[in-house]
């Protein structure tokens, strides 16, 4: 595996992982420690590609020869930037927020290295559209999926067509990652997927 033909993934998240490797690509994963940017100034989209880039920039700063993907999910309804609730009272309140509606998936993706310097930065942002749901039938798909470590509270991945009546833009954008978009960056670099791990 040379080199050049790879990268490090700066997220723990299983949901990139799994996107990456069914792509074919070859990456380690080194999952940034750094803190996001919460109340800002910022709009959703500036939002998640700065937040992208501070976990770019941790784990580059560790890694300083080789190229890193930092990326950062949320979904906004209203101008609101919703990220992963921190209780279920407050994951219960995001999904009754976005009940039978029409909110944004944005993702904000860095690729950067230190040495020699290399930034390429991309926001993805998808249409998701909820069915009416009743109060009830919101608590049994919270009982079905783990919202606590979830933008918005739900997964695409994870019981999707409960809640889900449509999309218009990138799938793998809402389940974490923009595939289309971080396959156009990483030839920018020559990194290809191995058509044999597909």
């Amino acid at each position: 595996m040379s080199q050049s033909n790879t990268f490090i993934l700066g997220s723990g998240s299983p949901r990139r992982k799994d996107l990456l490797g069914e792509a074919g690509y070859q990456f380690t994963i080194e999952p940034s420690t750094a803190e996001e940017l919460h109340d800002s100034d910022l709009d959703v989209r500036e939002l998640t590609k700065w937040n992208a880039k501070l976990k770019a920039e941790e784990v580059a700063s560790r890694f300083p020869d080789q190229i890193v993907l930092g990326a950062d999910t949320l979904v906004t309804i209203d101008g609101q930037a919703l990220g992963k609730p921190n209780t279920r009272e407050e994951a219960l309140k995001m999904i009754r927020t976005l009940n039978g509606r029409t909110h944004q998936v944005m993702t904000g993706v860095c690729l950067m290295r230190k040495t020699p310097s290399l930034l390429i930065q991309h926001c993805e942002v998808t249409d998701v559209s909820f069915k009416s749901l009743s109060d009830d039938e919101l608590k049994n798909y919270h009982n079905l999926i783990d919202p606590m470590d979830k933008a918005g509270a739900y997964a695409a991945q994870e019981h999707g067509g409960v809640i889900i009546e449509k999309t218009n833009g990138s799938w793998t954008n809402v389940v974490g990652l923009p595939m289309e978009a971080v396959k156009t960056m990483l030839e920018k670099l020559s990194i290809y997927p191995d058509p044999a791990l597909t």
